[in-house]
């Protein structure tokens, strides 16, 4: 593991050699997490407005919809939205009371319900959205929601300085974390709850006392894991994603200098990836050089097929936080891009508001295209069918896709829509995606000349269909609409006539490149050696003539 570890740092140090503006030129992943905590207390991010009346409403929304409209351009696919703050929330909840933010007044509702609106808001762009929950700081030990939650649960809350905490040790702390999240995943069609400061406060131990032991760590991990099995219960395809302390623990040739999950917040985030209790990572890797590319390595080394989601301090990028150079937010995000990890900027305002160039460079370099989130792992059961039905209309400057709807899911179906200039359209290619996560089952878009399409079908976990294929020209699609049935294993061919006198099936690569050769002696061929991939399916007879008698896609289900 120590040779291991070594190695991955001299990549890391390569990566930083060479990582820069050119990463551009890189090939895009299409599954990634693109995130953005949007920050709710306080109003820090949103809202700027008070809804205190139905014009101020509509100029709270507008805000809301002006920030979402700015992190779709550039391509962000997850926001994290407080919606628990301090014993406080964003929606209209049985538990606990109004925040002040919405409206000035603690506990005074804003005339609308803001979860509903940014969820509804989030799914019309194509974008997941995480109800961002702060576990265990319930605000000021006099504030409004800390007062009402002492009074319901006073051996619940323990004081630490001016502020007061949930006891993670309190039996009670588990059972009433999960209702929260619990209710809002009830109530609201979320992606996903997040579980922000769920961790001992940095506050917690007295001088005299030894640092956060086992007992510590395995409250915080019954808490982690109630809320789990809470929310999967309702619903099981929404996340569970954690935010963590930056680094796990001390490596053997860093040191975490005190401040790590593993000891100080009894976060054993590993152990939560390496059991499957949660579905994402977020580590707060809000250093600078070893304080952050040793630690990346070590989150990338054991993530346990989670997706790991590398917390960018954006603010930092501010005069008044630090001042760091935009070069160090390149090359975090493309070194957390190089290890497989997906990174979440902390917070919205410095991103959207482009502070040193950050948004242009997030937008035009590091996001040019679209990606997915990735698919929740360890999920059984059956993946969504392609779409069927596809037709395609040309009127004016717009053409509009259409297909059959498929409503049968548990969870219900999404889309993805892909677009290229070549057949066939190769949806491993970011660049080909047009739109993703789109509820409709229809897209119009601008006529950009020959185009061929395919849409696959998404399920809430994040699972994709194989392609249904579509040109643009239906008078060029002869042979080529035509996806050959292939269950990974065994490819089925269509009737052969006499009269192409085929002796061999040849496969090609999306270069041409002849992959297989099989004579032809039936309906079925064995392709179960085969790498998985798209190829195209060619009948060749004794006098070399070759017949294209469609497309396949060979892909295996995994468990």
């Amino acid at each position: 593991m120590k040779i291991r570890r070594a190695l991955y740092i001299i990549v890391v140090l390569f990566m930083l050699a060479v990582t820069g503006r050119t990463s551009a030129a890189c090939r895009y992943p299409k599954h990634e997490v693109r995130a953005v905590w949007l920050t709710t207390f306080a109003g820090l991010d949103w809202p700027h407005t008070k809804a205190v009346n139905e014009a101020s409403v509509m100029q709270q929304k507008k805000e809301l919809v002006d920030i979402l409209d700015s992190l779709k351009k550039s391509n962000i696919n997850t926001i994290l939205f407080q919606t628990r703050v301090r014993a406080t929330t964003l929606y209209p909840s049985a538990i606990e009371p109004w925040d002040a933010c919405l409206t000035g007044k603690p506990g005074c509702a804003p005339g609308y319900d803001p979860l509903a609106f940014a969820v509804n808001e989030c799914h019309k762009r194509g974008m997941e959205i995480q109800a961002w929950v702060v576990a265990m700081p319930v605000g000021k030990w006099t504030s409004h929601g800390c007062l009402k939650l002492r009074k319901r649960y006073p051996n619940l809350i323990v004081k630490r300085g001016a502020e007061g905490y949930i006891n993670p040790a309190n039996p009670v702390a588990a059972a009433y974390i999960s209702s929260i999240c619990t209710e809002i995943t009830k109530k609201y069609d979320i992606d996903g709850i997040h579980l922000d400061y769920i961790r001992y406060p940095e506050t917690w131990w007295p001088k005299q006392r030894r640092k956060g032991g086992e007992a510590e760590r395995r409250a915080i991990t019954d808490i982690v894991a109630a809320v789990g099995r809470s929310i999967k219960s309702i619903k099981p395809w929404v996340k569970l994603s954690c935010a963590a302390i930056g680094k796990y623990s001390d490596l053997t040739s860093h040191s975490s200098r005190g401040w790590n999950a593993f000891t100080k917040g009894c976060q054993d985030a590993q152990l939560w990836m390496e059991r499957g209790l949660v579905d994402q990572l977020y580590p707060m890797m809000y250093f600078r050089g070893n304080h952050f590319y040793p630690f990346a390595v070590d989150w990338a080394e054991n993530k346990y097929g989670t997706a790991v989601a590398a917390g960018i301090g954006t603010y930092f990028l501010s005069p008044a936080e630090g001042g760091w150079p935009l070069d160090e937010i390149i090359r975090q995000t493309n070194v957390a891009r190089k290890l497989g990890m997906g990174y979440a900027m902390f917070r919205e305002k410095f991103l959207v508001d482009d502070v040193k160039g950050v948004y242009a460079y997030v937008k035009n370099e590091l996001n040019p295209y679209p990606a997915m989130v990735p698919p929740m792992h360890n999920v059984t059961g059956a993946e969504p069918n392609a779409p069927s039905g596809l037709t395609v209309t040309t009127q004016g400057k717009h053409v509009t896709l259409s297909w059959l709807k498929n409503d049968t899911l548990h969870g219900g179906v999404l889309y993805n829509i892909y677009a290229s200039r070549t057949v066939p359209v190769d949806i491993d290619d970011a660049r080909n995606l047009v739109a993703v996560r789109t509820t409709a089952n229809r897209i119009t878009l601008d006529d950009c000349g020959q185009l061929y399409f395919a849409v696959t079908a998404v399920d809430r976990y994040g699972r994709e269909s194989a392609p249904a294929f579509l040109p643009h020209d239906s008078e060029q699609s002869e042979g080529f609409n035509f996806l050959l049935a292939c269950d990974g294993r065994t490819l089925k061919l269509p009737d052969v006539s006499n009269e192409l006198d085929a002796e061999f099936i040849v496969l090609k690569s999306l270069t041409g490149t002849i992959v297989a050769t099989r004579p032809y002696k039936g309906a079925d061929i064995d392709v179960s050696r085969m790498a998985e991939g798209f190829y195209a399916v060619y009948s060749l007879a004794s006098k070399g003539i070759a017949h294209r008698l469609g497309f396949t896609m060979i892909r295996r289900k995994t468990r």
